[in-house]
């Protein structure tokens, strides 16, 4: 146990799991591609990225995200905070299969967009009274989120009905 003298933590341990908390694996995207909105002499252009996200519990259903990226000296850094404005279309791009029950509601994918505090969040919904899935992203930080959101809906053949939890 240590003494009143010594720190319970160093600055350089606080530094180094930081770190490895912002390394840890997730969830990745697949990019889809992008376009430059604004040119930026030194560091990247700012743009507008697609990525594809496949949902993990719903075979056959993919969601295209598209969000702004912050280019320029932070953002190649990794330490630009990223807007909080993004719009998603989910799709059936293959026969659609969910092997185990679903709950009503549930956060399938969260990406960073900023160093901390901030994120891109996806979320499916379960509307069963229309056998369909409903997908929102927003974005939230710890003191504050943003109200801008974007949802869209993939409905489910009749004959597969979505099992729930």
């Amino acid at each position: 146990m240590p003494d009143a003298a010594t720190p319970l933590f160093r600055p350089r341990q606080i530094a180094l799991a930081l770190l490895g908390c912002l390394c840890l694996p997730g969830v990745h995207a697949e990019s889809i591609g992008s376009v430059d909105t604004v040119f930026k002499l030194i560091g990247p252009d700012h743009k507008i990225v697609v990525d594809a996200h496949d949902d993990p519990a719903v075979a056959g259903v993919t969601c295209y995200v598209s969000r702004a990226k912050t280019g320029g000296v932070s953002g190649a850094l990794g330490l630009a905070e990223d807007k909080a404005e993004a719009s998603i279309a989910c799709r059936q791009t293959g026969p659609i299969s969910i092997p185990k029950p679903l709950p009503r509601q549930e956060e399938v994918f969260n990406e960073r967009l900023s160093l901390v505090f901030k994120h891109l969040r996806i979320v499916r919904m379960v509307d069963p009274a229309r056998n369909t899935l409903v997908y929102l992203t927003y974005s939230d930080r710890v003191i504050e989120g943003s109200p801008k959101n974007s949802v869209t809906a993939v409905p489910v053949d009749r004959a597969t009905p979505i099992p729930l939890k």
